[in-house]
């Protein structure tokens, strides 16, 4: 069957548009994205379909989103995907018509994203995958794993909305277990290379690292920076453990990712984000990699290891 000239562009202007606004770039998106397509594909949307996606990349820099996110608006896109607490903030701000599916790793209504959880009001709704509130339980698990570790780092992006709420928490655990905490910011890759300098310096003997997007994408780099100094780390998410990471603990961020495109396909199909609860992600994950706990010499021990949903041997 052939269509009249410019009959198939014009058939593409009428899909409904997805503004995929990313912290990161399209190599790092690239497991968020297969999440959250999957979700589409769940309410019935393929991309290239009777969906199309417009991207928008920060490239790890934050302070670009205002201005990405105002050029989706420009757009008229159908709805905007925020992938992630930067992007939600910044989709916030741009628009109050409209519809904004987010992904949050901090709880959205005292943050100030949503008016509640069963009631979100406005234009948003999404995924809360409360990881920053596991900073906590992030340190008490590397201190039972490394219990003579009394000087623990805690890296953090200062451009990360989270960073604060992260940072307290890790600070009132740390106060507890009788810890000495040394704060490292960083916000690009060289000044992740910087950190570390600096947490040998300190005679840091362990670190946290925390949820933020940037660190994410750069988790090859944290790795193998950890692995180099000889440093015992934990991470949020899963891909930090199967990239070398010695051990996470977190909500799995690609079904995170894949709720959210769920999330998206009803708003697609008319479902109002007030009248979408924001969905809460409860079950979280220990992954433990043990090819990494020998090369740092340490031996983990059954009572941690007997906790672990996977371990990577």
């Amino acid at each position: 069957m052939q269509f009249p000239p410019g009959a198939f562009a014009e058939q593409l202007t009428k899909l409904p548009v997805i503004g995929w606004l990313g912290a990161g770039s399209r190599e790092s998106d690239d497991f968020r994205l297969t999440g959250f397509r999957q979700g589409l594909n769940e309410t019935g949307y393929e991309e290239g379909g009777n969906v199309a996606i417009e991207y928008r990349w920060a490239e790890g820099h934050y302070d670009r989103l205002p201005a990405l996110v105002a050029d989706l608006v420009r757009q008229q896109v159908t709805v905007i995907a925020a992938a992630g607490i930067p992007s939600a903030f910044a989709a916030k701000v741009a628009t109050s018509t409209i519809p904004i599916a987010f992904l949050a790793g901090i709880d959205p209504v005292e943050s100030g994203l949503v008016a509640s959880l069963n009631r979100p009001g406005g234009n948003m709704t999404g995924v809360a995958a409360l990881t920053a509130e596991l900073a906590a339980k992030r340190l008490d698990l590397l201190h039972e794993l490394v219990p003579t570790a009394t000087v623990v780092a805690l890296l953090v992006n200062p451009a990360d909305p989270v960073t604060d709420v992260e940072t307290r928490n890790l600070q009132d655990a740390a106060r507890s277990l009788r810890v000495q905490t040394h704060i490292l910011r960083a916000s690009t890759a060289s000044e992740i290379d910087a950190a570390f300098a600096t947490l040998v310096e300190l005679g840091a003997r362990a670190l946290v690292v925390s949820t933020d997007p940037f660190f994410t994408n750069q988790r090859a780099q944290i790795v193998a920076l950890a692995a180099r100094h000889a440093v015992p780390a934990i991470y949020v998410w899963r891909e930090y453990a199967a990239a070398g990471g010695l051990m996470s603990y977190g909500t799995g961020l690609a079904d995170n990712f894949r709720q959210m495109g769920v999330y998206t396909g009803k708003i697609l199909k008319g479902t109002k984000p007030a009248d979408l609860p924001v969905q809460q992600v409860v079950k979280v994950e220990l992954v433990m990699n043990l090819k990494t706990a020998d090369a740092l010499g340490l031996t983990v021990p059954m009572t941690l290891l007997g906790r672990a949903d996977e371990v990577i041997e």
